[in-house]
């Protein structure tokens, strides 16, 4: 399966596109918009591709999509499991296997991350890629569109990144937080030994990780659990949030949900940035 049908591909993606809004995404709206659905720039942020690279794939100009660029548009654009597989199957590429991480969420779980707009929210794999977010959570830990898909992981964050560094941690607290991380990849692994996503982000952690490698070696496996975290935002300051995480059993993925002790300083922090804190995140119009 090699040839791309570039047209009938195009218009997929368009038309994929126009039926999201913002809010399916985890972005905020703006204002002024003209047209319904998502722009080509809002696709190429979350996608971690070039606005000129889906301006040709939805003028069926493109070059053939690679893989990784394949998972990351349809994760992109909320696409359903045969959604999905039709994108592939135009790309001239195969659909992904049984035994592969899910990483595609089911409508279901969206519908119940659009309702829950008081809390921040966000759905992660089963090796901890943030796959979907609203806005109320992009408003307390940073726009997660603004990472490469790659790194959006929560595991490579903790690790080797930078940009999801508002978890405040106790040097004992990171040592625990950093076993049960090594811990749970390695019980993925088990789960999913030929998954070609894990595989790579586990030969990146340890050839780039020294505390990982070493962890990793000491062959424990473990499980996160629900627990209070310390989040310092730029402008309300520390927040103790109560973190608590809903398994989707048959996707193998994790709805995890920040909340506070009503009347409590965080749980104001939170009512505060329900009303002014997504508008950091608002983009000029681009029409």
């Amino acid at each position: 399966m090699d040839e791309v049908d570039r047209a009938e591909l195009a218009t997929v993606l368009r038309t994929a596109r126009s039926r999201l809004t913002p809010a399916d995404a985890g972005l905020p709206g703006g204002s002024r918009r003209q047209v319904p659905g998502l722009r080509r720039e809002e696709v190429a942020h979350l996608a971690g591709v070039s606005v000129d690279y889906i301006v040709r794939l939805e003028q069926g100009r493109g070059p053939k999509p690679s893989d990784q660029v394949l998972g990351a548009l349809t994760r992109a654009l909320r696409l359903s499991d045969v959604d999905r597989d039709l994108v592939y199957r135009l790309a001239g590429a195969e659909p992904p296997l049984a035994g592969r991480i899910p990483m595609l969420i089911r409508p279901s779980v969206l519908r119940l991350l659009d309702r829950l707009v008081d809390l921040p929210v966000m759905v992660l794999s089963a090796k901890s890629d943030i796959l979907a977010w609203n806005p109320l959570a992009a408003a307390l830990f940073g726009d997660f569109s603004a990472i490469p898909p790659a790194e959006r992981n929560i595991m490579w964050q903790h690790f080797l990144g930078t940009d999801l560094n508002r978890i405040v941690m106790t040097p004992e607290e990171a040592d625990r937080n950093a076993e049960a991380c090594v811990g749970c990849l390695r019980a993925v692994k088990a789960a999913y030994p030929d998954d070609p996503g894990l595989i790579r982000l586990l030969a990146e952690l340890r050839s780039s990780s020294e505390q990982f490698d070493e962890l990793w070696k000491a062959g424990r496996s473990s499980t996160l659990r629900s627990l209070t975290k310390t989040v310092a935002h730029p402008d309300l300051g520390t927040l103790a949030l109560d973190c608590d995480a809903m398994l989707v059993p048959e996707a193998d993925q994790s709805v995890v949900i920040y909340s506070a002790t009503p009347h409590t300083p965080a749980a104001t922090a939170l009512d505060l940035l329900r009303v002014t804190g997504l508008e950091s995140f608002a983009s000029p119009p681009t029409e």
